[in-house]
């Protein structure tokens, strides 16, 4: 390691670690929560905090937020891990916090990082000691509360969501580490282009620590020229940050979030947009029969008879998808999604079926007709069939009959697609009724 990086840096914490905020004014992004005269900034500027629960995106500001809250308060700080503490190691800091609380008149702030991996039984010890009052509890989480923290618990919560940052609030700390000459890279003379900053503020994804790794591996990568400096061009910050990281997790609420963004995309008639999201899901590892599912849906649910051949385009894509596998099967996956996208729309049988359903639990009990049973078996002794007009021994293969007992129509079509000539046809039957 190069001797003046030793001078920047005297200790051998990561330069995330040493940048992490010292004051409320150093915090990038998040001024929903942390801007004058809201809620969270005015708990902590008055000590006054309760227990919370901080989830967002990694790199977000969720842990230096909680770790300059602990800096901050008066109370004895315990920070654990969900992945490595037990519940052994929880009822020990939180008979040691009952104690402190009763006898020393002293507050315990436990921060217990990835609170998702804590199971129900460790929920529920940590329960009574929040509810009393024992402990201030800090729960940090990339993961949605509401899939995995129990109802109980999250009761007690008050729940702050964290968001992306922006490429100017990444930008800006940036310009911070390059500055700082105390806690950041301010002593290694760094230059960086244009180019090369807005590659990695674009390519860290809204994660701050990711900007601030491959920053610092940029810086280490790169000589100093003669006059001392080190810069670091494009091609450097190109291999520092190779790759986008994809936040997206099949088993949390991105998935659920990005499936949505998807179909609503198709229904909204918009390619673009569905293709950006699909592919996004297929970057990630997501099934690409899930997403043919969802097309077929979308093909019944959003196009219906509107186009008749969208579900059987979304069928053969299902079909290629389970038989073709990744990487091939984003063809005709793109295919299927380009075309419910672009085709009229109709959720007229859709709203038909749901409409039948409801009157078949709810309406009038109806029997069938006696000329529409099966004459297969019955039709001398039950007069099963018996009165029945076949369609097509009639002129326009029609004739009027009764097919439901107190008739009610459940199908609209509009006057989109296939359904416009579907509509003209039933009025013009309608009319010899």
């Amino acid at each position: 390691m190069p001797e003046e990086l030793f001078s920047a840096n005297r200790s051998n914490e990561p330069l995330a670690a040493r940048l992490a905020p010292r004051a409320l004014s150093e915090f990038a992004g998040q001024e929903r929560l942390l801007g004058p005269g809201k809620m969270l900034r005015r708990l902590i500027e008055a000590d006054r905090f309760t227990s919370a629960l901080f989830f967002g995106p990694p790199g977000s500001g969720k842990t230096a937020l909680a770790r300059f809250i602990a800096q901050r308060s008066r109370a004895d700080v315990v920070e654990l891990n969900a992945v490595a503490a037990g519940v052994a190691d929880l009822k020990k800091v939180l008979e040691s916090a009952k104690y402190s609380a009763g006898h020393l008149g002293r507050r315990t702030l436990l921060l217990i990082d990835e609170i998702h991996h804590f199971n129900r039984t460790q929920q529920d010890v940590l329960l009574p000691s929040v509810e009393r009052g024992d402990v201030l509890l800090i729960g940090l989480t990339t993961e949605n509360p509401s899939f995995y923290v129990n109802a109980a618990l999250l009761s007690r919560f008050t729940a702050f969501e964290f968001q992306p940052l922006g490429e100017e609030h990444l930008l800006a700390i940036l310009k911070r580490a390059l500055a700082d000459q105390e806690r950041g890279l301010g002593k290694l003379k760094l230059t960086l282009s244009a180019e090369a900053a807005a590659h990695l503020t674009r390519m860290a994804g809204g994660d701050a620590r990711k900007l601030l790794n491959a920053l610092e591996l940029a810086a280490l990568s790169t000589a100093p020229g003669r006059d001392g400096a080190r810069r670091i061009t494009l091609e450097v910050a190109e291999e520092s940050i190779q790759r986008r990281s994809i936040r997206y997790d099949k088993k949390s609420d991105d998935h659920y979030d990005h499936i949505s963004a998807f179909i609503k995309s198709m229904r909204g008639s918009d390619p673009d947009a569905a293709l950006y999201w699909m592919a996004k899901m297929l970057v990630a590892g997501e099934d690409p029969r899930f997403i043919a599912r969802r097309i077929l849906i979308c093909a019944s649910e959003d196009v219906g008879t509107a186009d008749f051949r969208a579900v059987l385009v979304a069928s053969a894509a299902f079909h290629a998808a389970e038989v073709l596998g990744m990487p091939e099967a984003r063809i005709p996956l793109a295919q299927a999604a380009v075309y419910v996208a672009a085709a009229p729309k109709s959720n007229a049988a859709y709203l038909a079926i749901d409409a039948a359903m409801t009157e078949a639990r709810d309406g009038p009990a109806r029997e069938v007709p006696l000329h529409l049973r099966d004459a297969s078996l019955d039709a001398k002794s039950r007069s099963h069939g018996q009165g029945y007009k076949y369609p097509h021994n009639f002129p326009g293969h029609y004739t009027p009959q009764e097919y439901m007992p107190e008739p009610k129509r459940f199908y609209e079509p509009t006057d989109l697609g296939d359904e416009k000539r579907i509509n003209e046809f039933l009025k013009a039957l309608r009319r010899q009724r």
